[in-house]
């Protein structure tokens, strides 16, 4: 792995999700580079153990390390000159899919623990729910899912910086968080298509 403080909050990320025993959706980690902008993006996706995949509800967490951050990290770094602290863009975006029928969204909110953690010092601030409809190619409805996300910029001090392990602690709270989201909206009485393997038999 790199040794660069964007790649540390990968790892602190990965290892809260990993222990609070989430399931990592491994075909869908992204890690991409705009070569025009230079904005440097991961992406990945887990699950409840045993929800199969895809999974019925799942949720989508993307970091994103843009090119102004870059500049401020590199002249701390060889410069070590601290003027503005770099910030790392954080999306969590929670999804109940395959749903059979559309689901009420104020009863998806509503199963939402009252408060969000903070990361640092930041809050994660929810987006109103976004409901989506699939259809076939005869476009017939096909499914129903509906996402509620979460957003926060977490600004990183020059004593995170100089120590990465500030970071597992700031990114500590998001994986009881995310495993409590996920059991309550996997609790929600919703009407869930079969599972694709039973489709297929």
């Amino acid at each position: 792995m790199l040794d660069h403080v964007f790649t540390d909050a990968i790892g602190a990320l990965r290892d809260t999700l990993e222990a609070a025993r989430l399931e990592r959706q491994a075909l869908e980690e992204r890690f991409h580079a705009d070569i025009l902008l230079g904005d440097i993006t991961w992406e990945t996706s887990y699950g409840l153990p045993g929800e199969g995949s895809p999974p019925r509800v799942q949720v989508d967490l993307t970091l994103e390390w843009p090119t102004w951050a870059q500049t401020a990290y590199r002249t701390w770094y060889l410069d070590e000159e601290f003027t503005e602290g770099p910030r790392i863009a954080l999306d969590v975006v929670f999804r109940v899919q395959g749903l059979a029928s559309g689901a009420d969204p104020a009863a998806v909110v509503g199963a939402l623990p009252a408060a969000s953690p903070r990361v640092g010092d930041t809050l994660l601030e929810p987006a109103g729910p976004t409901l989506e409809t699939a259809y076939d190619d005869d476009l017939l409805v096909a499914s129903h899912a509906v996402e509620i996300s979460f957003h926060g910029d977490y600004e990183l001090d020059e004593k995170t910086l100089e120590d990465g392990s500030a970071l597992d602690a700031d990114f500590g709270a998001i994986g009881g968080w995310v495993t409590n989201v996920l059991v309550r909206l996997g609790d929600l009485p919703l009407n869930y298509l079969p599972p694709v393997d039973e489709e297929q038999q």
